[in-house]
């Protein structure tokens, strides 16, 4: 068993605090645009979800990689992205059926969720505790 995000919707009240803490441990600015997690809203905004990576077992984002741009964490079992390996071509983006690595257009480089090498900044910022970390069923 590893550990993981358990993302609680019947607590999110879309904050975004979760967005803001992301963008700012991974790319040292406040903007949610380059935010590895996301809040989507529903029902007019009546719902809102947070929503990242669940780092996959199957991986697809890792099978299509042309350059082997992402790797596992044995440690953590994250999927990581490489940098100086990602050529930015975007075809992990398609393959991951969840839509949860993105292209940063300021880096030229996909971005997903790595959490934060095991202290996920999103669960440090959440005040309602929508989104915690531990030992995934």
């Amino acid at each position: 068993m590893t550990d993981a995000l358990i993302l609680n919707a019947d607590l999110c009240t879309s904050c975004l605090q979760c967005e803001m803490a992301c963008s700012f441990e991974n790319e040292g600015q406040f903007n949610p645009a380059h935010s590895r997690i996301k809040v989507f809203e529903f029902e007019h905004g009546r719902r809102s979800i947070p929503y990242t990576c669940t780092q996959c077992e199957e991986a697809w984002c890792m099978k299509a990689c042309p350059t082997n741009a992402i790797t596992i964490n044995a440690e953590l079992g994250t999927k990581v992205v490489n940098d100086d390996k990602c050529v930015g071509c975007k075809v992990c983006t398609m393959a991951c059926p969840y839509g949860t690595i993105n292209f940063n257009s300021s880096s030229g480089k996909v971005i997903k969720c790595d959490l934060c090498d095991g202290n996920p900044a999103c669960v440090e910022a959440c005040p309602t505790g929508a989104i915690t970390y531990g030992a995934s069923a």
